[in-house]
């Protein structure tokens, strides 16, 4: 089993809701045990598209899905739930993103873990930092470190 964290959000409809049930789904999935889920925050709608505030918050998984097969799970339990990908940044029922999988670095189309942005962005790196507080996140250090660089 390898440990995986993913980053969930939402800003559309019952966002609490949202997270409950993807949540709910991912722990159903063969293959996927949810360990333990940061509580979610109510951060700042970042990027460049006027929306609703999120709710943002990770999980901390053990799986024996490749991340190629994660990423599969995740992007069809954002379909279930609504999720349409009309416009880049808008606004979503739900949020699934693979943020790190095990010490794994990957860069092949469709897929880059970590998480490309994960360093730029407090309202994924606070909740990480809770569930694993000495997280190293491959190939870009220490979360505590990368939190104390958006300072």
């Amino acid at each position: 089993m390898t440990k995986a964290f993913v980053g969930i959000g939402s800003n559309l409809g019952d966002r609490e809701a949202y997270v409950r049930r993807a949540l709910e789904l991912l722990g159903a999935g063969e293959g996927i045990d949810v360990v333990v889920v940061a509580g979610v925050r109510e951060p700042e709608p970042v990027g460049p598209i006027e929306q609703g505030p999120f709710v943002n918050g990770a999980a901390l998984l053990a799986t024996e899905l490749s991340p190629r097969e994660l990423l599969g799970r995740l992007l069809t339990i954002e379909g279930r739930l609504g999720r349409v990908r009309d416009e880049r940044f808008g606004p979503r029922t739900i949020d699934l993103d693979l943020l790190v999988y095990g010490d794994a670095v990957v860069a092949e189309p469709g897929l880059t873990v970590p998480h490309p942005r994960l360093h730029e962005r407090r309202f994924a790196l606070e909740p990480l930092a809770d569930l694993a507080p000495d997280l190293v996140v491959p190939g870009r250090g220490p979360i505590s470190a990368l939190l104390a660089e958006l300072e």
